[in-house]
Order: C-alpha cells, then structure tokens, then sequence
C-alpha cells in the first residue's frame, strides 16, 4: 500500500488534463462541452475519470458486439464467405465445435478427431475456454454455438474493462489516457476474435503492480499472462536492462522469481498429466507455416516461391534477437533512462513485426502499451486507422478466396498492401517512441517533471550504469514534484522550498 506521505503528494497534484495538452483530445472534448476549464475539479463527483473510462470500455465493447450481430445471427452457419464479407468472423463459435467443447472432451487430455489432435492454446487459455463452456446451456448445436459466443463475449468484456481500468490506474496522474485504449476502434473490432484478451488483462494489472513497486505480484501475474498466452514474458526483457541501468537488481529478482513460479503452477499439472497434450501449443507454433498480416506472406505471394518452415523460424528469430539488442542498447545509451511502458512497446512490436504471423487481434497486445508509452491522440488515431483498414483487408481477401469464381472481395495485391499498411502503422509508433526516448524533452508523460510514473522502483532512481554520458538536464524543465523532491533525469534531489513550484499545466 502507498504510504499516507505518497497518497496526500499524488492528491495534492492535480490530474494531466489532455484536452488542455492535446490538440486533438481538444477539439474531441467539443462533442462534450469543450475542455476542462483552470478551476475544474476532475474526480469529485460519482463519475471519476476511473468510472468513466470504465464505462466507455463497456459501451465500445457492446458496439463492437453489436457489428459481429450478422455473423451471431446467420453468417457463421451459412458457408464461409458471408462471415467474411460482412467482417465479423470470430474463432470462438468455430472452435466450441472443432476443439471437442460441445462434445464436453478435457482440454490436452482427450484427443481430437481432425487435424488437429490436442487443443493449440496455452493452459490458461484452455482453462477459460473450457469454463465458458461449462457455463454454455444446451440446445442445438447452432444455439450453443451462439451461446458460446456470448458467454465468451461476457468474459471478454470483463477482461477489456480490467485492461482500460489499470491504464487509467497505472499513471496515477494520467488516467484520462486511458480512455485511448477504451476508445481504441480496434480493439471493438477484434475483441472477441479469439481469447487474447485475457493474456492482455493480466499483462495490464502486472504492468499496474509494477507501477505501485509491488514486484511480486508483478511476476504472479507475467507468469500467469504467459500461461495464456506467450508474448507477456517479453516485458522481463526490458525490466532487465532497465533494472540494470538502475541497480534494481532485488526487484527484477523477485519479478522473475513469481513469473516462473506462477507459469509452473498453472503448466505443472498439466505438464506431468497429458505432455502430449500439452506440448502442441509450442510445436504448432513451430510448424504452423507462414500465414496472414506478416511481411513474411508479402514476400511468397510477390515471388511465388515458398519458404520452408524452418527457415522462416530462424530468419525471424535472428532478427528478432538483432531488435531486442538494438532496444537493449537503446536503453543502456539513451541520454535519460526509458520509461517502462516504452521499452514494453518496442520489444513487444519487435515481436509481432518479426513473427510469421500477424494476426488482426494482435493489435490487442499492444494498445494498452501504445497508450502507456505515447499518450498522444494523433499518432495512436493514425496507427488505429492502419488497423482498421487491415482489419477490412484481410475479410475482403477471404472473401475474395472463398467465393469462387465470383471473386467477392479484395485480391491478393489489395491484400498485401492492407498488410504493408498495419506493417508501416505499427513502425510509425515505434519510430516515435523511440524519438522520445532519444529526446526526452518530447515525451508527453515528463513534461510535467514526471520521471517514470510506471516505473515503480525505477521512478526517479539514481542511474548506476549507463553506455555513454547521461544529458545534463535542459534549461527550463519543469521536474519538480509537490513537497520539494524534483526529478532530474532519473535522480531524486531535494529543492529549498524557495524553488518549489507547480507544474506548468498551461
């Protein structure tokens, strides 16, 4: 728990507003009223900035529902291209089916008819599959599998709730920032195409424990997160070099030590039980060939020629190895240490941009990150619209593949270009978090004289290893906390109460 010294700082400073920083969040606030006046006083009724964005989450996630009603109703029961055509496919009722759950078969222990012979999903995820079965009534099995659907939809929404309530929570200052992520148009759209949601939950609450220096529980749910699904064990990385750079060696200690410990608890059981089972998520992954979103499909559709499996796993690997050196020697060089959310980001995109696929609900992965690290609406509206158009790119080149020879759709050079569009959206963002790290005087979340609101212990540590010479600290920059503790690029130095100031919210 924050000490009582910590809660009365964080009470006496006053909330970001964006709509008196942000030229975009400015002219939006017009459809309600128009900005937060000087004398406004953020939180003090019912509806706190928390509630508010608790419930945006809510409503976009109905709407998002709401656009998959023709595929609900009729569309995934009547051949495939009308799912496709109408942009509202979802794995989930396919699944209910294909994955043994209407026929009430146990996740990794029963064997599967078909193809595919266990269940492909980590542990965590075929548990939360196998519950909203269980919570699944009977009927014929085009209502289960509506009812299926809906059950994992209820979940889900309860997973995006979590998510947009910790990023309003994880920047105490901020949480009007969060509302990028309930407003966020992709992730409505692809909410409920699969179960990635709930990995992004617990990767959001970590990152929010992390943000309040409670490290172990940091790692219980990282290790958790990766039990669902595989990407959340990438934020140890970065922890590490920062970590490193700050002499926070104790806390990444801890950190790890709960990852394991929670990834084997939940994987353990199952491990010893059913292996084979177990084991098909991580050799699926290996086989699986290369498929839809990556630039990896760009290259076999343009030369016509396929690219061995294997081949494609090690040239991703290598160069996923060669960004994550890039972003660790990023972390160690730049002229002030990163903030977490940034490095989380990167390597996160890193991972995505270099994989064998891309799929659209992948974007779910990084929207809490993108709000966290670049809490800019410009930039995060632009990425969202690259998405959104891959989102349509990808149903209208299904649509274009399965309707036979009337061709319904958008044909493979249509596609690729929808592919290069998200590829170049999501490197935008990079590019711009990777400016602020490089110029720190341009990252929005420290021009209020903040250091790393989610950096728990990393905020406002001294560096005690650095690759080069940190920057002296600009001329002008407010870095000055309430109570007469200012923020100097990293260091904590106490101020005479004769230079204590406000920060410039103007």
């Amino acid at each position: 728990m924050p000490s009582s010294e910590e809660t009365t700082v964080h009470q006496d400073r006053p909330d970001v507003a964006p709509t008196r920083r942000d030229e975009i969040a400015t002219a939006g606030s017009e459809l309600i009223g128009g900005p937060a006046g000087r004398w406004a006083w953020p939180g003090s009724g019912r509806l706190s900035p928390v509630r508010v964005v608790a419930l945006v989450a809510i409503g976009m996630f109905a709407l998002g529902m709401v656009q998959k009603m023709p595929c609900y109703n009729w569309a995934w029961f009547r051949g495939a291209s009308s799912q496709y055509t109408r942009a509202c496919y979802s794995d989930i009722p396919h699944l209910f089916l294909g994955r043994g759950f209407a026929d009430n078969l146990v996740p990794y222990f029963d064997r599967l008819s078909g193809d595919m012979q266990y269940l492909e999903y980590p542990v965590l995820t075929g548990l939360f599959m196998e519950v909203a079965s269980w919570l699944t009534p009977g009927g014929s099995i085009q209502y289960r599998e509506q009812m299926y659907w809906m059950v994992n939809a209820g979940m889900l929404m309860i997973c995006a709730t979590v998510i947009a309530v910790c990023v309003a929570r994880t920047h105490r200052r901020r949480p009007w920032d969060a509302l990028l992520v309930a407003l966020a148009p992709a992730l409505a759209l692809t909410a409920t195409i699969n179960w990635d949601l709930l990995a992004v939950a617990l990767t959001a609450a970590a990152m929010l424990m992390w943000s309040r220096g409670r490290a172990l529980a940091f790692g219980i749910l990282i290790g958790l997160a990766t039990a669902a699904k595989l990407y959340p064990a990438l934020l140890l990385g970065p922890l590490l070099v920062l970590c490193w750079r700050a002499g926070r060696y104790r806390a990444y200690g801890t950190a790890l030590l709960g990852a394991a410990g929670a990834w084997l608890a939940v994987n353990l059981p199952v491990m010893l039980l059913a292996p084979e089972g177990w084991k098909k998520f991580y050799t699926f992954s290996q086989e699986r060939q290369i498929d839809f979103g990556s630039f990896w499909l760009i290259i076999t559709q343009r030369t016509g020629r396929s690219i061995d499996v294997g081949t494609v796993n090690t040239y991703a690997m290598i160069l996923m190895v060669l960004a994550c050196a890039g972003i660790g020697a990023l972390a160690l060089t730049a002229p002030r240490r990163p903030r977490f959310a940034q490095l989380a980001f990167l390597v996160v995109a890193a991972f995505i941009l270099t994989n064998k696929v891309y799929s659209p609900q992948y974007v779910l992965w990084l929207i809490p990150l993108a709000a966290l690290a670049r809490p800019r609406w410009r930039d995060f509206l632009v990425w969202q619209a690259c998405e959104v158009m891959y989102y349509l790119g990808i149903w209208m080149y299904l649509a274009y593949t399965t309707s036979g020879d009337a061709h319904k759709g958008l044909p493979a050079e249509g596609y690729q270009l929808a592919i290069a569009l998200h590829l170049l959206g999501t490197l935008y963002l990079c590019a711009l978090v990777v400016r602020d790290i490089l110029l720190p005087e341009r990252d929005g979340v420290r021009t209020d004289g903040s250091d790393d609101p989610s950096g728990g212990v990393l905020d406002g540590a001294e560096d005690r290893f650095v690759l080069g010479r940190a920057a002296p600290e600009p001329a002008g920059t407010p870095a000055t906390h309430f109570g007469g503790v200012r923020l100097e690029w990293g260091v904590r130095k106490s101020l005479p109460a004769t230079q204590e100031r406000s920060p410039d919210f103007g």
